[in-house]
């Protein structure tokens, strides 16, 4: 029989929005905004010497400001004296994880209340840069403080470098881009799917007072691409990418059962953590089979509602990362839900608010607030890199038959039948023709195109990645999806030819080919 004392509960939930003005003297750093979210979960829980006792503090990763331990300081402003003190790497996955991670702790008699907080303050920090304004002069940390360095190993395999595939807004569209291919719609059935998607999301924002844009968009204002809503990698304008220039933090308390009511927290307070699972595939999606879903994703949904018994329909709620459409398109498609099913408690990524890493934190607890009101069961996916790192986390306003059911040690997802990848410099030296695989055009703030990126093989069955010269503006109007042959639907399987100038790679039309 389970130890029912050992059940992880949560018990305090704290989030917050700040310098939504954007003002220099409204600028607070992330430590002092993550510092208030936890006095607010302290507060939520009633329980004053709660946090004093946790004896495990995470904190995720800040990208706004940089901390020598942020972890440390964090259990300092509550006067803790943790066992474990952890600060993450980068990666949005981590919320859901840490909260498994630490109640799979608890439940096996490891700790008793741990803390997991996050957040940012990029929004203050750019107002401060463009005021000229020393963050440091104003009281920010200098523990070391200034930006966080980046590492561009981190981002990305040599070959993704190469074709400056190392950003997110240029990754995820080339995952929709194949998925509409292989779904057969045409760009404009696509979009309005988006858009759709887009607007449901706003709407649950504008009812969420921590969201960064509460008002509520309709799918012509999320879909029509203007001045205020510039196309930047298609098929995705501005409103349906991450908004990251936000000040928002999130703190969450987790603890066992026995120490909630030794703290005479009330029952109906509590939210118990039943488990989660998660899948880690390659982190290069060069080396993947292919472009067309995420067999990660796939496995860390499923894993977690088997082992909790259930099927999606059992689920009252649910959040789906939503940093670019794509996501909550593939879940929704291998849930099997209907393609306009609003998967999101919180309101996503580009209306709630992209802090980095810790959107699905807000969602966790935005989540709490709905079980405590009065659902049965809500699920929170998470997802990190390129589709890379995925963990989903069941929680239940009453208690699991078996306790705690989850399994945070992520699953390897392998690919035997990737294909080799070339270095495209390397395959460019003999002008090969590449058949497309997926491919994406980013737009200038004129609006224009201004450079595609392409992933294709070679008649020899190798992957390449390449992209088109920065100034060669006819070849990335060519590949726009506004550029389609008659009849097309998508520029997957088309042909295009890879050349070498100044000895870089750049992929042209072939001669005689529609520019």
């Amino acid at each position: 029989m389970p130890d029912e004392s050992r059940t992880p509960v949560l018990v305090g939930v704290g989030q917050l929005r700040a310098n939504r003005e954007r003002t220099v003297d409204g600028a607070r750093e992330p430590l002092d905004l993550v510092a208030q979210a936890l006095r607010l979960a302290g507060r939520d829980a009633g329980a004053p010497d709660l946090l004093r006792a946790a004896d495990a503090v995470f904190a995720i990763r800040t990208a706004s400001w940089a901390y020598d331990d942020l972890a440390a300081s964090v259990a300092a402003s509550t006067g803790a004296a943790p066992r474990t003190c952890e600060n993450t790497a980068l990666g949005g996955h981590l919320p859901a994880r840490l909260l498994d991670r630490a109640s799979a702790a608890i439940w096996a008699g490891e700790s008793d209340v741990a803390v997991i907080v996050g957040g940012e303050a990029q929004a203050s920090a750019n107002v401060l840069a463009k005021a000229g304004v020393d963050p440091r002069e104003r009281g920010w940390s200098a523990a070391p403080g200034g930006p966080p360095p980046l590492d561009l190993g981190e981002l990305g395999s040599a070959e993704m470098l190469a074709a400056g595939l190392f950003l997110p807004p240029r990754m995820y569209p080339l995952f929709e881009n194949r998925l509409q291919a292989d779904l057969g719609l045409t760009p404009e059935e696509n979009a309005a799917w988006s858009a759709r998607l887009y607007a449901d999301l706003s709407r649950v924002a504008a009812q969420n007072p921590h969201a960064w844009n509460p008002e509520e968009l309709t799918p012509e204002q999320v879909g029509t691409v203007g001045p205020g809503n510039r196309m930047v990698c298609e098929p995705y304008p501005l409103s349906m990418n991450a908004m990251p220039n936000v000040d928002q933090a999130v703190a969450v308390v987790v603890t066992s059962l026995r120490a909630a009511r030794r703290h005479g927290i009330p029952e109906d307070r509590l939210t118990y953590v039943w488990g989660g699972a998660g899948a880690d595939d390659l982190p290069d999606p060069l080396r993947r089979t292919g472009f067309s879903g995420s067999e990660a994703l796939g496995r860390a949904l499923d894993s977690s509602l088997e082992a909790a018994g259930l099927g999606i329909g059992d689920v009252d709620l649910v959040d789906v990362y939503s940093c670019f459409p794509i996501v909550p398109k593939l879940a929704t498609l291998h849930l099997g839900l209907d393609r306009d099913a609003v998967l999101s408690v919180a309101g996503g990524h580009s209306a709630f608010g992209g802090p980095l890493n810790t959107y699905s934190l807000h969602a966790v607890a935005t989540m709490v607030e709905r079980l405590r009101a009065g659902a049965g069961t809500g699920l929170v996916h998470a997802n990190g890199g390129y589709l890379s790192y995925q963990h989903s986390v069941l929680l239940g306003a009453r208690p699991h038959p078996e306790g705690y059911v989850g399994s945070p040690e992520p699953a390897r997802v392998t690919h035997p039948d990737a294909p080799p990848v070339l270095e495209a410099a390397t395959a460019a030296q003999d002008g090969p023709e590449l058949t497309v695989e997926t491919a994406t055009v980013e737009h200038g703030r004129d609006g224009a195109p201004q450079q595609a990126f392409v992933v294709g093989r070679l008649p020899s069955g190798e992957r390449v990645a390449a992209a088109t010269a920065p100034d060669d503006r006819t070849a990335a109007a060519a590949l726009s999806l506004a550029a389609l042959p008659p009849g097309a639907v998508s520029h997957v399987g088309r042909t295009v030819r890879l050349s070498l100038r100044d000895g870089q790679a750049a992929v042209t039309l072939p001669s005689g080919a529609p520019a």
